[in-house]
């Protein structure tokens, strides 16, 4: 499946609306224990106003997947309880249009002492499902999870892998028309990641709503349409999600944090470049697929113009969607010396033969650079992308050409 187009929103309908939301909290000092320390030390209990979220205003359209990033302690579970209703806002309205389904922590509104049959149905309860209507759905829950054979222990014994499972399990197979996910896609294995995202891909093409939360610029550029960034509780850009991202990133780095994913080493961009791309692009899958399949061939190219003779150095990365380096190359790395851009059309392609990547999205940053690789010429950062889907069983995140040696003999069965 094809990444959504950034460039047109899908509707028009408002499905959330947040009206100038501010939300207080009130936090209490520990006062003195004994009357000895009050004595000593006149301290007495103190309160103080903690403000999560400032006069925040935004909208996400109807169909549309929507992304919100900030720091720890921006207020983004803040904001996204508010949206679900399971805490009010001190000030403004948030308005709701259509079934409503969050993943705000998973597991949470699980009751530890029943077990996770008894869980489904309190869950999809309070959702407003009938009990017939669970019945309809339940096998699909317990099969997307995968806890067939603990589906009737009681939820305080499960890992919280299995907490993960079901809490998106139940969520989704609700079917909701707006889908509130908090740092869900960052939970689990790898295995239980990629189901994730390819149920939300699904929710998208059937025209879904979703808004999500996350640390990672990665799943926000490959996810959604538009996306918002959070500082210390207020709204600093709602909009573009390339501009959003490298707002979140600016964020991040005043305060001195580290930027999630942030792999790709950065130098310094040249204002007045010598040389800068006129194109880049991906050749399509053969056959006329729509995703790529391991063992294909991958063509990654760019057009570039020069003023004059310069020496060039091509660097490509790839990132999985939850931001792992799978590719890090560079012209010299493969031909052994840097290549010179003379004029206009120069062309660098870079082929990935026998691709052996497995299901999921992919995001290719292409960088020209100064052949020290201590300025940077010109970025092409995570605007083209490519899916891989394998259509089989998939054991890890590469496809390897694997056999087994042995000279371990088989007994015959005995008969009993």
């Amino acid at each position: 499946m094809q990444p959504k187009s950034r460039s047109s929103v899908p509707s028009s309908t408002v499905a959330i609306e947040v009206s100038d939301v501010s939300k207080t909290f009130r936090k209490h000092s520990e006062p003195a224990k004994t009357l000895k320390e009050r004595l000593l030390t006149l301290r007495s209990s103190t309160v103080e106003d903690f403000h999560a979220l400032r006069d925040v205003d935004f909208e996400v359209l109807s169909g549309e997947t929507f992304g919100i990033l900030g720091h720890n302690g921006s207020g983004k579970s803040t904001l996204l309880k508010c949206v679900a209703g399971t805490i009010r806002p001190s000030q403004g309205v948030v308005r709701v249009r259509g079934r409503l389904s969050a993943l705000l922590e998973l597991g949470a509104g699980f009751h530890p002492d029943l077990t996770g049959r008894e869980n489904v149905y309190l869950n999809g309860s309070i959702l407003g499902f009938s009990r017939v209507g669970i019945d309809r759905i339940f096998d699909d829950i317990v099969a997307f999870a995968g806890l067939e054979d603990f589906i009737d222990t009681q939820v305080k014994h499960y890992s919280s892998g299995m907490y993960a499972r079901l809490g998106f399990a139940v969520a989704v197979n609700l079917e909701p028309d707006v889908l509130l996910i908090d740092e869900v896609l960052a939970v689990g294995d790898e295995a239980f990641q990629r189901k994730c995202i390819e149920r939300v891909r699904g929710f998208q093409a059937d025209g879904r709503t979703i808004c999500l939360v996350t640390h990672s610029p990665e799943q926000v550029r490959g996810l959604c349409d538009r996306a918002m960034v959070l500082d210390h509780g207020r709204l600093i850009y709602v909009g573009d999600v390339s501009e959003a991202i490298a707002t979140y990133r600016q964020s991040l780095a005043e305060q001195g944090e580290e930027i999630p994913g942030e792999e790709v080493d950065r130098i310094e961009l040249v204002d007045d470049s010598p040389v800068r791309f006129t194109d880049v692009w991906i050749d399509p899958p053969p056959d006329g697929r729509s995703a790529f399949e391991p063992g294909d061939r991958v063509t990654i190219g760019t057009r570039f113009d020069a003023q004059g003779v310069v020496p060039v150095r091509g660097h490509l990365w790839v990132h999985s969607h939850d931001g792992t380096l799978m590719v890090n190359v560079s012209t010299l790395d493969l031909i052994g010396t840097d290549v010179y851009a003379s004029g206009p059309g120069g062309e660098l392609k870079f082929v990935i033969e026998n691709m052996p990547f497995t299901d999921g999205h992919y995001l290719v940053t292409m960088v020209l650079q100064a052949p020290a690789e201590t300025r940077e010429y010109d970025r092409n950062e995570q605007q083209l992308t490519f899916e891989v889907f394998t259509g089989g069983a998939v054991h890890g995140p590469v496809k390897l050409d694997l056999r087994l040696d042995t000279n371990i003999t088989t007994p015959a069965p005995t008969a009993i």
